[in-house]
């Protein structure tokens, strides 16, 4: 189940994606970073949503085939990072892939909508206060656990897992917003760095 979830998240849908809208590939455009984020800037509302449904379903299905299969919630964990991994590096591009939010918010949809729910407004509370999209998913993730404990506790060391992974793969993004130099949501700059 690692191993498949490994190789769905390496399925990269913000270059694919941008390859079929005839977009720049966002490895090497906007912020460098094939994600949602960077293909909304790049070519609009309609690819950045595609990328982002199919890169929360590259977490949602592999964790919950696993959960089907009851595998333990430390396993469960395993495949979650599995498929994060796989997005974060995926083998089929060169291993140079994004930061995971929308993947590791996927594998955290089949423990609960409560989950997701608290998950979404924490973000959407963030994005609205600062608007510093790396900052809504930095505290939402950090979150997580604390969440996670509070609606169904035996996942809440694999969801730490998964905390730690994004928080370090944002750590660029919490360099820059100490400095002050993260470009907020809404402005079109080529350097954006989420």
């Amino acid at each position: 189940m690692c191993v498949c979830a490994y190789l769905f998240g390496s399925i990269s849908s913000a270059i694919l994606i941008s390859r079929v809208f005839s977009l720049p590939d966002p490895r090497f455009s906007g912020s460098n970073n094939p994600g949602a984020t960077n293909v909304l800037r790049l070519g609009g509302k309609l690819p950045a949503a595609l990328v982002l449904i199919f890169d929360v379903l590259k977490g949602t299905i592999p964790v919950w085939g696993a959960y089907f299969l009851n595998i333990e919630p430390v396993w469960l964990g395993a495949v979650a990072v599995s498929a994060c991994l796989g997005h974060i590096y995926p083998i089929f591009f060169h291993f140079n892939g994004g930061k995971a939010v929308a993947t590791a918010f996927g594998a955290l949809l089949p423990i609960g909508l409560s989950l997701a729910g608290l998950l979404i407004l924490t973000w959407l509370l963030i994005l609205w206060a600062f608007r510093f999209s790396s900052l809504a998913a930095i505290v939402t993730v950090a979150a997580a656990p604390l969440y996670t404990w509070l609606i169904k506790p035996q996942y809440t060391l694999p969801v730490g897992f998964l905390t730690v992974l994004i928080i370090f793969r944002h750590r660029a993004n919490i360099s820059r917003l100490m400095q002050g130099k993260e470009p907020r949501v809404g402005k079109k700059k080529e350097d954006n760095a989420n």
